[in-house]
């Protein structure tokens, strides 16, 4: 049964370099997101506040 539908060779090379591809898009885009300047200036807020209580 090795026929047209049978044959699977490279599918785990496909899959495992669609996951990465999706793991970096990912990635990227939540360094954009904690960079932004309002959740960058809402953790310094928060880390400030944090520090601060004595």
């Amino acid at each position: 049964m090795d026929g047209f539908l049978g044959n699977d060779l490279g599918m785990s090379t496909i899959e495992y370099a669609l996951g990465c591809v999706a793991a970096a898009a990912l990635g990227a885009l939540l360094y954009l997101v904690v960079t932004s300047d309002t959740v960058e200036s809402a953790l310094s807020g928060i880390f400030e506040r944090a520090l601060n209580t004595q």
